[in-house]
């Protein structure tokens, strides 16, 4: 039994590799209730995040989670892999919205659990034990996430870089200044080539790097927020540019939902991660993975999460030019990189077919037979998701 909403994630979680039955989520796509007092909705699974965004945002709240493909995926998709997205900076990832799932397990019991308050600490937290399980410990029927009021004001910062190292270091710049963006947004050279029609602008011609920043909040503190932020990135920006207006604003953060699109068009193969550092650690990562791809002549392509460390680095390659054994050796060095610094394999994509095989290098034995030993007890027989997250 292989749940699937939009089949948007890229680990090959919803595949029903071994055979077995789909169980596609689309036409449970209710949104229940929006509860503007208790600030919580209650929706199924099928909902587009996109679609509940817009629901929500027409009566003066917020729902932060955004991942980049926030349009066409469901916010079933989403807690399965608890997907994260730009605003991950300020206000956290899917796990941090969900307080309550309904939930139909193995042998067919319905069960609730967690709550509909804003605290409870009754039992074991198995909500965030669902979150980010990939649709191997049961199927999530209903869910209830919390809301937040609506930041009144908000404008985008785009800055200008000679390299990734700098463009990460320029942000490093902002929170020593005590700055907190709502996201922060890398794009490399690669990227940024890609998707600049879509900018409708001239780039500075040393630019090989930007960052989107976003702030939000209350109008004069966006507007002192972005005064600080210019200061900041004058050290090491080509050049900084804000936008306060929606189209403006919606110009530059639609180049960068658009760069997985992008890059399927300049190769015809990719092997991506989603990897995530310490903040303080991620310009030497970007410089050390452009080197060990410069080395063996692969195109690395390194964008995403700047702001919480979740940087996808994605290998782009002609099968025909270049045999997959190379470039999966390549991934293997970045990986192990990842993990000598402390850093995890994934930070919102999951585990699914594609990575599976390098969980031991991250979880203990001990650890890794645990989690085994839990997905016994939700799945004693094994047809939840059969293959998947663990090797």
């Amino acid at each position: 039994m292989v749940p699937r909403g939009a089949g948007t994630a890229t680990t090959g979680a919803p595949l029903a590799h071994e055979g077995g039955l789909v169980l596609s989520l689309l036409r449970l796509n209710r949104i229940l209730e929006i509860n503007t007092e208790d600030l919580v909705a209650v929706v199924e699974p099928g909902v587009f995040n996109g679609a509940f965004k817009k629901e929500v945002e027409a009566r003066g709240l917020f729902y932060p989670p955004d991942p980049a493909s926030y349009e066409f995926s469901t916010l079933g998709g989403n807690i399965a892999t608890c997907a994260g997205g730009p605003k991950g900076l300020k206000y956290g990832v899917t796990k941090d919205y969900v307080l309550g799932l309904e939930v139909v397990l193995a042998g067919g019991e319905v069960i609730f659990c967690g709550r509909r308050t804003m605290k409870g600490v009754v039992g074991y937290d198995l909500v965030h034990l669902f979150t980010g399980s990939e649709g191997t410990l049961g199927i999530i029927t209903k869910i209830i996430l919390k809301l937040l009021p609506r930041p009144k004001a908000s404008a985008t910062l785009a800055a200008y870089f000679r390299s990734v190292e700098e463009a990460a270091e320029g942000f490093l710049e902002l929170i020593n200044e005590g700055l907190l963006p709502a996201a922060a947004e890398l794009l490399d050279e690669v990227t940024l080539a890609a998707v600049s029609g879509l900018l409708e602008q001239e780039l500075p011609p040393e630019a090989r790097a930007m960052v989107l920043f976003e702030f939000d909040g209350g109008p004069g503190q966006v507007e002192e927020d972005l005064s600080l932020a210019e200061g900041a990135l004058s050290k090491l920006a080509l050049r900084v540019e804000s936008a306060r207006e929606g189209a403006a604003k919606e110009r530059l953060w639609q180049a960068r939902r658009q760069i997985s699109p992008a890059l399927k068009k300049l190769y015809p193969a990719k092997v991506a991660d989603d990897v995530v550092l310490p903040r303080r650690l991620v310009p030497r990562f970007l410089k050390e993975t452009k080197e060990l791809a410069k080395a063996r002549k692969i195109t690395v392509a390194c964008f995403g999460h700047l702001g919480d460390g979740n940087i996808h680095v994605n290998l782009l390659f002609d099968p025909q030019e270049t045999a997959r054994e190379e470039v999966e050796s390549l991934r293997r060095e970045i990986l192990e990189k990842v993990l000598s610094a402390s850093g995890t394999i994934s930070g919102e994509h999951g585990i699914g077919l594609t990575k599976k095989g390098y969980l031991p290098q991250e979880l203990s034995p001990p650890l890794l037979e645990l989690q085994k030993a839990l997905k016994k007890v939700f799945d004693p027989q094994g047809i939840l998701n059969p293959g998947k997250i663990f090797p």
